[in-house]
């Protein structure tokens, strides 16, 4: 006979294994939150639990030296480093720093494009989080013509 221990352990496991494959991408969101809401780049290492990163070469970043329109800024985060567990894009200046989080696992590719804001020109981060907690970053500076944040 099934209890409702057991059962609660089954779904909870379901879900943990769901979230770990990007199928709930709102309840994962929801553990994190405080890491996009934080208001400065160290904020959201503190609210991951990462220790602030260090420079690698091997950790790249793809973005236009001059964005002519903030609102749509595109960048490309990748890393070749093996056990790369996450990548984050940061944008220094902006409201809300973390502007996005990508789960890394060994059948994907760890590259990711994406769209971002930026009010003023600042420098952007991507940054590789590793299965061992250590964390590396790559930096560019951007410039924006016409800001995307209400500038």
């Amino acid at each position: 006979m099934q209890t409702r221990r057991d059962a609660l352990k089954r779904s909870f496991a379901v879900v943990s294994l769901m979230m770990g494959a990007g199928m709930l991408p709102e309840l994962a969101q929801a553990f994190e939150k405080s890491a996009f809401d934080a208001k400065t780049m160290a904020d959201v290492f503190k609210a991951l639990g990462l220790p602030m990163p260090t420079e690698s070469k091997d950790v790249g970043l793809t973005a236009p030296d001059i964005a002519e329109n903030g609102a749509v800024v595109p960048m490309a985060v990748q890393t070749s480093l093996p056990g790369a567990k996450k990548m984050l894009l940061l944008v220094e200046k902006n409201p809300s720093p973390l502007i996005a989080q990508f789960n890394v696992n060994p059948s994907v590719d760890a590259n990711f494009q994406t769209r971002a804001k930026m009010g003023e020109s600042c420098d952007v981060y991507a940054v590789a989080v590793m299965a061992d907690g250590k964390t590396f970053f790559a930096k560019k500076e951007v410039k924006v013509t016409l800001g995307g944040c209400g500038g």
